[in-house]
Formats: C-alpha cells, structure tokens, sequence
C-alpha cells in the first residue's frame, strides 16, 4: 500500500512510488481529476483539462511499468503546461480572447521531451494574455485565484498564474511556465512554491508562444528543488529549432545538489537597495540569509555596478519592442477584445525606435560584462524574489510591475531560483530569490535545495475550502 497523498506528493516521491509500485499513475491522475473538478471552479487555474487522454496515459505507463517496460523516472508524472505551450492540434490560445479557437501548427520541443520522457500532459493552465504582466490578472479569460487567501482574491503572480497556483493548491505536481521579466518566479514566490528561471537557450523555446525571444525562458514550477531540478535535467539541451539552445551542452544538476553549501561565497542585498521593500518581506529575507550562514556559506557585500531598478527599466525597454513586433497588430486593432490592461503595455514598443531598440540591445551587453565582473568572485546573488507578498487585485497598479527583482536577471542573463522563504502576519508566503552567473541552474539549485532542507518552507500547504 502506499503511504503518499498523490494529490500532494512531490514529482520525485511520485517517482519512487511508481518504480516501486506502490501507487499507479491511474490512481495519481484519478485523484488529480477529482480534486480538480472539485476545487478550479473557485481556483481557475486550468483553462483545458484533458482528462480522457491523460487516463489513457496513465493506464498506458501503468501497464508498462508492471510490464518491466519503464522510461524513466518521470514515467506517469502528471505535468500541466502554461497555455503558451503548443500541443499539435490542441487549442493554445496564449491568454487571448482573439486567438480563443487558436489550434497549435506544432508541439513544442519542451513538450516533446516531457512526452518522451513519459510524464502526462493533464492540461493546460492559464496565463495574462500575450505573457505580458506580473499581477496574473487577465480581463477576458479570467485572472485565478491565489490558494493561500479563499476570502480575498489576491494576484496568483504572472505572467504563468495558472502554473502557479495549480502546483500550489495540489492539482499538479509540476506545471511549465515561461520566464520574460519574472514569470516563473512571481507565481512561485506569491504561491508559496519552487520556481527555476534557467539560463536563456537552455530549454528551446520552440513551440512557445514569444513575447521577447531575446530573455524568453521556459522552466518549471514545482513543489520541491529537487522537482525543478528533475525537470530541468529532462528539458534542457541543445535544439536545431532553437539556434540559442545550440550553445549549451545537456546539464544534470541533480549529482551536484546535495554538496551543501560550505565556503560558498553569497552575495547579499546592497542597503540601497532595501529601499521600497515591505519590512515583512525584509525580514524574511533577512532570516533567510542568517539560515544560509548558519550552513556554512560566505555572506559578502558587492557594490553593483548600477541599480537594480535600471536593470530592470531596461528589461521593460527590449520586452516592449519585441512583444509589439509579435503581437503589435492585435493590440492596435480597437476591434479585436485585447486585454485593456495589456494593451497599453504592448503598445509601449509602437514609441521604441530602431535605434533606440539597438542601443539598449548594446546597453545590456555592456551592463552584462560589468556585473559579471563585479560579480566574479561570488557564487549567487541573494534578494528577495518580490517586494511585497500578493496582495488584493483591486490594489495591483496594472501600470506598474511587481518585477522589480525579477527583472534584471532576465536583462543580465542569469538564472535563478525562487524559494519559499515563511509567511507574513496575514499567513501570504515570502519568498527567497538565488540568483546565480549563466548557466549556473545547478549552483542555484544545490543554494536552493540546502536551504530548503533546512527549514521546510516548502512543506506547508495552502488552506482548504
């Protein structure tokens, strides 16, 4: 018998009940259906629920697994990909009430590898429309409701808010989103879980619905550090259909996470830097730090070579004109039903001029360079992942952006880690940012994944109706 929840269990507890045979994929997915059907009405995480064909894949990976006949040890996970993500022949419609009837031409590589390696694509969740926002909020399709708060509808975080909050509230183990300016690690630090915002190139983004292919990056959500890194290990690697994938070889970061985190340098939040920070969300930050020094890291001070806020203004810069370049025409077109909030946001790159465009391209290479050097010599940035917990959407500014700490490590080329981090005097979740040099997911995760183990953020649920 076995002695799991599979509506709470982690993909790497999945993983060993399944190997063992202590549980079916067919009784996971079951439990995930039911719990689905009976909690995403007031949730609205998923806006597709594929719920014949996951059955069917889940009694085809538990008859080859009693067959001798396993993949993997992601056969039978259940997984959820963001609605950006194409399924040939399935409707991805990118948040948008215009692309509503919108059939996928492809499947994504990412998803292709997922299928690969066995997991169960158990539907499709929602997102702000087009990707462009971090409240999580969309007008047309509905904005989903962060788990943590069931009398205040409260921002889930975006733009991969359906992502979020079904990991959280336990209708999947493990659901893809897509990381622009923050949005892997928005929902994962105001729902309570684990995002990774890999280096850009390391997972293809073929397939994906683009808002910039210059920081576009796909990476998992998840329950636990060792999920995302379980994930990340079966999606990265190179893609011809993807020229920046070409650059990387395939990473495994699992052999290397439990090495803790002994001598490692860490770099902490420059004092000027705290400006505009919720205290709450400062002294979690704070304790999360004094939690990694008790295991044996290095906390240092560095002088950043610029602020954080123009690192991140400029992010806002180059997503402008690139998403205009994508979706430009749709937002300009008064007749079609875009979201009134992320129209202007969109037509902020209609201003952007080539040269302006080109000389912020040239900007950030140079600012890159600098905070690489500035940086060298430390192994991870720590910051808090946002500046407040989620707060009621009457009180999101759909003008601004709770990407402010996300943001420059999109613009700067780095990948980070999101981690629980506590929980603010009104129970909303904090949240720890590691934010780690290119290609250094297995540092952000080996950081991530001792903290973790140290203090058990990650194993608090969300409240029940």
């Amino acid at each position: 018998m076995t002695t799991i929840d599979p509506v709470w269990a982690t993909v790497a507890e999945l993983s060993r009940a399944f190997g063992a045979r202590t549980l079916s994929p067919v009784d996971a997915i079951d439990a995930l259906l039911a719990r689905i059907r009976t909690r995403d009405a007031q949730l609205h995480a998923y806006i597709a629920v594929y719920e014949s064909d996951a059955r069917l894949a889940a009694e085809a990976a538990d008859k080859a697994i009693r067959a001798g006949h396993r993949i993997g040890p992601l056969h039978g996970v259940p997984l959820a990909l963001k609605d950006l993500v194409d399924l040939e022949g399935r409707v991805t419609t990118g948040g948008s009430k215009v692309w509503i009837d919108r059939v996928s031409p492809v499947t994504a590589t990412l998803a292709e590898r997922a299928i690969a390696a066995g997991m169960i694509v158990i539907g499709k969740t929602h997102t702000v429309e087009f990707a462009m926002g971090s409240w999580g909020t969309n007008t047309h399709l509905g904005t989903p409701r962060n788990p943590w708060d069931l009398a205040v509808h409260r921002t889930p975080g975006g733009s991969s808010a359906g992502s979020g909050v079904a990991v959280a509230a336990g209708l999947v183990p493990v659901a893809i989103g897509t990381d622009t300016g923050g949005s892997v690690r928005i929902p994962a630090a105001w729902c309570g879980i684990v995002g990774l915002k890999v280096t850009a190139g390391r997972i293809s983004t073929y397939g994906v619905l683009p808002l910039s292919f210059t920081l576009d990056t796909p990476g998992p959500l998840t329950r636990s550090v060792e999920d995302a890194g379980l994930i990340f290990r079966a999606l990265n690697g190179p893609d011809p259909r993807d020229a920046q994938t070409l650059t990387w070889t395939p990473s495994d970061p699992l052999p290397h996470m439990r090495r803790g985190v002994t001598g490692l340098r860490l770099a902490v939040l420059p004092e000027a830097e705290r400006a505009g920070v919720d205290p709450e969300i400062l002294a979690a930050y704070d304790a999360a730090v004094e939690s990694i020094a008790k295991l044996g890291a290095r906390i240092v001070r560095v002088e950043l070579p610029h602020r954080l806020g123009d690192y991140a203004a400029a992010t806002g810069r180059i997503i402008g004109a690139e998403g205009y370049r994508f979706v430009g025409h749709l937002v300009d077109d008064e007749t079609l039903p875009t979201d009134p909030h992320i129209r202007p946001r969109i037509q902020l790159g209609r201003n952007i001029s080539a040269r302006d465009y080109l000389l912020t391209l040239a900007a950030r290479a140079e600012h890159t360079r600098a905070f690489a050097t500035a940086l060298a010599d430390v192994d991870a940035l720590l910051t808090p992942t946002a500046q407040t917990a989620a707060i009621p959407l009457e009180k999101a500014d759909q003008g601004g952006t709770a990407a402010h700490f996300t943001r420059p490590g999109n613009y700067l080329g780095l990948c980070g880690l999101a981690v629980p981090s506590g929980f603010t005097t009104e129970r909303m979740p904090t949240s720890l940012q590691i934010l780690c040099h290119a290609g250094q997911e297995a540092m952000a995760l080996r950081i991530g994944w001792a903290y973790e183990q140290a203090t058990g953020w990650t194993s608090h649920r969300p409240p029940e109706a």
